[in-house]
């Protein structure tokens, strides 16, 4: 992965936070899995979906184009929070859209996420009993969860006198991942299969955003503020901007503004993960069941601000009241936004952590598939995938159809339905001697800007060139 898309997965989380991810929705991310292809014959990547499966023939990967998934999943849509006024793009703070047509569109929980995710080199082939897999791979997850009070206060500004924003959340991290696999039959017990994934990490960075409580309270001439928050960057070379604030009656004090980043490029933690699957053969159903990223990472030095629990102040700042006067680009809006976000909670720069330890976010997936007795080409399977992860947490339920039409063409549609809506999916396999391509959509995608990015926030690309021998 390139040092500036590196930068980009980290620099986001913000974005995520302050602007409810309208920047980050509009930046392509890179899905972990191709779900359509989980029951798919002749799909070479089903292990990483569970490690008890294997494949036909070995394989290698295209270097870095072997599974390459782009893909965006949330219930705010860029829709949502960018508007066209004038034949400019601004954002929903922007005095010409109206609170209104703003307020419709949002939810109670806002919801923004990816799982990037970049196989930079992955082979298969069968020794020792079983069917074995090395891949190396550049990880990262991304997920903001932003309530609706939120921006009921970024765009009324003080046209309400209380609100009260609880648990908006986020976080980002990148790391570095080889993974050893092995499945193999239980002959002892006739259609089994089991599997195992040992994964070395390599941690990049992490930022966790934890904006526990905001209370605000307008009075006379200001307002009573309640806050609690908490800020940790567990990155290489990053550290905290400061602002200035100067009440009108009160001691000028200096709070946490923003961070930046001076380089990305030196490992900061190391950690393990574990993935483990079984399938299991009975006449004409297979069951498969799978749990991924069991494991953490434990981060090194940790720069953190906080509120120092919970901060009662009185602020005239009058914060994101609009300018009805200005013409300000999406930039500037974004900036002001920021700003905004940064008075409301006051953080200050706290002593660095040593360290800190972060537990990945596992899955678990559970298959049927059933084989057509009529025409065995034909089966239809049902896929259940819940990514347990706190705060973050997400199902999703696949029903999928599949068939091998020809001895070098394999084909599944899918309908999907979860924390994320509902979504149509589809997969093309082509496996012919030596060379495989695959493509695909886990969500398919629908109206798409002028910039040719998609309108709404689930949407995913799936292609990869392997080639098996």
């Amino acid at each position: 992965m390139p040092q500036t898309y590196n930068l980009t997965i980290m620099n986001q989380i913000g974005k995520y936070i302050l602007a409810a991810s309208a920047l980050a929705i509009s930046t392509s991310a890179l899905s972990q899995n191709t779900y359509s292809g989980y029951f798919l014959d002749d799909y070479n990547y089903r292990f990483e979906m569970n490690p008890a499966f294997g494949n036909s023939r070995n394989m290698v990967s295209f270097p870095a184009l072997g599974n390459v998934n782009l893909a965006m999943r949330g219930n705010l849509n860029m829709s949502d929070v960018l508007y066209k006024r004038d034949g400019k793009t601004v954002l929903f703070t922007n005095a010409a859209v109206s609170a209104t047509e703003v307020m419709r569109k949002i939810s109670e929980i806002n919801r923004v996420g990816a799982a990037p995710k970049i196989d930079l080199l992955a082979g298969g082939f069968s020794m020792w009993d079983g069917y074995n897999t090395v891949a190396i791979s550049l990880r990262g997850d991304m997920e903001a969860k932003v309530p609706r009070d939120f921006f009921a206060l970024a765009k009324e500004g003080i046209t309400n006198r209380t609100y009260d924003i609880h648990d908006m959340q986020g976080y980002a991290e990148a790391y570095a991942q080889i993974a050893f696999n092995h499945s193999r039959e239980i002959w002892e017990v006739p259609g089994l299969r089991v599997g195992a994934a040992l994964k070395f990490l390599i941690g990049l960075g992490n930022i966790d955003i934890r904006l526990d409580e905001a209370r605000l309270d307008l009075g006379t001439d200001s307002w009573r503020a309640r806050s609690n928050g908490n800020v940790y960057a567990s990155v290489k070379g990053f550290s905290f901007k400061h602002d200035t604030y100067s009440p009108v009656d009160g001691t000028p004090y200096e709070y946490v503004s923003g961070g930046d980043f001076d380089d990305f490029s030196t490992p900061n933690g190391f950690g393990l993960g574990l993935d483990l699957g079984a399938e299991y053969v009975w006449n004409d159903f297979r069951l498969s069941a799978a749990v991924l990223d069991l494991g953490f990472i434990r981060w090194g030095q940790t720069q953190w601000a906080s509120t120092d629990g919970t901060r009662e102040f009185d602020t005239d700042a009058y914060i994101f009241n609009m300018d009805n006067d200005a013409s300000n680009s999406l930039n500037k809006e974004f900036d002001r936004l920021c700003d905004g976000a940064a008075k409301l909670y006051q953080m200050k720069e706290m002593t660095p952590l040593s360290s800190r330890t972060h537990a990945l976010g596992a899955t678990l997936n559970f298959g049927i598939d059933y084989t057509l007795p009529a025409y065995r080409d034909l089966h239809f399977g049902l896929l259940s995938s819940t990514r347990i992860n706190g705060p973050y947490t997400w199902t999703q339920a696949r029903l999928s159809a599949n068939i091998k039409a020809f001895d070098v063409l394999s084909a599944g549609a899918n309908v999907v339905v979860g924390s994320y809506m509902i979504g149509f999916g589809w997969i093309l396999n082509l496996n012919v001697p030596y060379f495989n391509l695959f493509v695909g959509m886990d969500h398919t995608m629908g109206k798409f800007s002028k910039q040719m990015i998609p309108v709404t926030s689930n949407a995913e690309f799936n292609f990869g060139i392997n080639f098996p021998f």
